[in-house]
């Protein structure tokens, strides 16, 4: 499949977190799962060992269960202190976070429905090793959805299923005593191509010259 005519600024500015915009209804060809997976493989890896896996969950019933165990781990979280659709005092911080709210309730609610889950992990000899080499799959996940959205593909970056990460481990068969999971993402066609950048700091105002 050719990619969208995205320059690297596009593609980097508009590679949002897709939860409502899913759409469930299409199935997403293995073909394309490769070509994305084939360009994670091009991402940075420590010594340039190639660790990172990428368990990819096609079947219902454990995309089914995955999804139970993420939108438990995910009521928890909306009931705690850090969940953004709580009230500060300022109208216009409530309404963006508000909405950011919805959108992650949504997919706490439907993540075991999307057509792909894909499950970035680290493979080491044990289980330190696995989870200390956990810098060589983030890069590559992120380039994982770079690609999807060059596809046409939406994806949202989570970690939080990694509260019962053993549990999630028994369901797929992974090794925990040599896989650490680190990300896992939903994978579907997108309704619509048109993202827009997100509202973010000037970067004068994260940046610190020389010393802190």
């Amino acid at each position: 499949m050719t990619p969208h005519d995205l320059s690297p600024d596009q593609l980097l500015s508009t590679t949002r977190a897709v939860r409502k915009r899913l759409d469930f209804t299409r199935e997403v060809p293995d073909d394309l799962v490769r070509e994305c997976v084939a360009m994670a493989l091009q991402a940075p890896s420590g010594s340039n060992m190639v660790t990172m896996r990428f368990v990819v969950v096609r079947d219902a019933e454990k995309r089914r269960a995955i999804g139970e165990v993420y939108g438990q781990v995910y009521a928890l979280y909306k009931a705690s202190p850090g969940y953004p659709g709580r009230p500060t005092g300022d109208p216009e911080r409530d309404r963006v976070q508000g909405r950011v709210a919805s959108s992650a309730d949504y997919l706490g609610e439907h993540m075991g429905e999307a057509p792909v889950l894909v499950l970035g992990c680290n493979e080491g000899a044990d289980r330190a090793s696995a989870t200390a080499g956990l810098g060589n799959i983030l890069p590559g996940m992120w380039s994982f959805m770079l690609a999807a959205r060059a596809r046409g593909l939406g994806t949202a970056w989570t970690g939080m299923h990694l509260a019962r990460e053993r549990e999630v481990a028994d369901i797929l068969g992974i090794p925990y005593d040599t896989v650490a999971q680190a990300v896992l993402t939903p994978l579907a066609y997108t309704k619509g191509t048109d993202f827009r950048p997100a509202a973010r700091p000037a970067p004068d105002a994260v940046i610190r010259w020389d010393t802190w």
